[in-house]
C-alpha cells in the first residue's frame, strides 16, 4: 500500500482540537517540523501533546505553544524554551513532567499493548507520593496536582506502576522511508521517533528521502510499516542545533616555534 500524501495539509487535516499527539524527537534532533509547521497553519487547538520537549520559542512544538494551541504537555525536559517556563507558571498550559527513561517506555508500551508497568524510577519522590504541580492557578496556587501511584514489591526493591501512553496521532521524522512505511532514523533522531510512531493511533512520517519498497534492507530498518499511516517528503535542510560548541584553534607545533 502507498502510504505517501500528496500535500503535508492533507497528512494534518484531519487532526481535531483536543486531539493528543505523540511527537518524536530529542532536544532539537528528529524533530518533526514540516508537519508541526503544517499544523501550525491551520486552527487546530486543545491539543495534548507527548513530546520529550517542547522544542524552542520558534521552532518545532515551540510554534503551536507561542500561538496557544497546546492545552498539555507531557515531558521529560522543558528547558530552552521560556515561553513554556511563563505559560506553566501563569496557570495557562497543564505540564506533566516524567522521567526520560519512563517516558520512553510508556510510549513503547503503549505501542506494544501494555497498559502499565513497574519501574523504580521515581521511588521515594514525589512522583511516587503525589503533589507535583501539573496546572497552577491564576494566583499561583496549585489547581491541579498529580495523584500518589500505587507501589509493589518485587525481590526486596519497589517499584511503581506506570500506565503506558496512546496518542490519537503521532508526528515523526524519518531520515528514509520507503511507500510502505517502513523508516531508518538516523543517529540520535532515533530517539523517541520509533517510540511516538508506535503509540499513536494514526502516525504520520515526514521523511528526509522517500524510496521504493524493496530499497531499504530489512535489517536496517527501524520502525516497521505497520505502524505508519501517511508519509510526506520532509526538507531535509530545516534542522537545528541546540547549542553550537566548537574548540578553540589549534596552530601546529611548527607554526607557534
Amino acid at each position: 500500500m502507498d502510504k505517501v500524501v500528496d500535500s503535508v495539509a492533507d497528512a494534518v487535516v484531519d487532526i481535531p482540537d483536543g486531539a493528543s499527539l505523540a511527537v518524536g524527537g530529542f532536544g532539537l534532533c528528529g524533530i518533526p517540523s514540516t508537519l508541526i509547521a503544517a499544523l501550525a497553519r491551520t486552527r487546530t487547538s486543545g491539543l495534548r501533546v507527548v513530546s520529550n520537549n517542547c522544542g524552542v520559542d520558534d521552532w518545532g512544538l515551540g510554534l503551536l505553544l507561542r500561538a496557544g494551541r497546546i492545552a498539555r504537555m507531557t515531558s521529560s525536559y522543558v528547558g530552552e524554551n521560556k515561553e513554556f517556563a511563563r505559560q506553566y507558571l501563569s496557570g495557562e498550559l497543564e505540564v506533566e513532567l516524567t522521567p526520560q527513561g519512563t517516558l520512553a517506555e510508556r510510549l513503547r508500551a503503549g505501542g506494544s499493548g501494555i497498559p502499565a508497568f513497574f519501574t523504580p524510577a521515581g521511588v521515594g519522590t514525589q512522583v511516587e507520593e503525589g503533589g507535583l504541580p501539573w496546572l497552577y492557578a491564576a494566583g499561583g496556587d496549585v489547581a491541579v496536582a498529580s495523584p500518589p501511584k500505587e507501589t509493589r514489591e518485587f525481590g526486596g526493591r519497589r517499584y511503581l506502576l506506570e500506565e503506558s501512553i496512546t496518542a490519537d496521532f503521532a508526528l515523526v521524522r524519518a531520515e528514509v522511508a520507503d511507500r510502505h512505511g517502513n523508516c531508518v532514523f538516523r543517529s540520535a533522531a532515533r530517539n523517541f521517533n520509533p517510540l511516538a510512531a508506535m503509540a499513536g493511533r494514526i502516525t504520520l512520517v515526514e521523511a528526509e528521502r522517500i524510496v521504493e519498497p524493496g530499497e531499504l534492507d530489512p535489517g536496517a530498518v527501524h520502525l516497521p510499516g505497520v505502524y505508519v499511516d501517511r508519509i510526506v517528503a520532509a526538507d531535509p535542510t530545516d534542522k537545528r542545533i541546540e547549542r553550537r560548541t566548537v574548540r578553540p584553534a589549534v596552530r601546529p607545533a611548527a607554526q607557534e616555534a
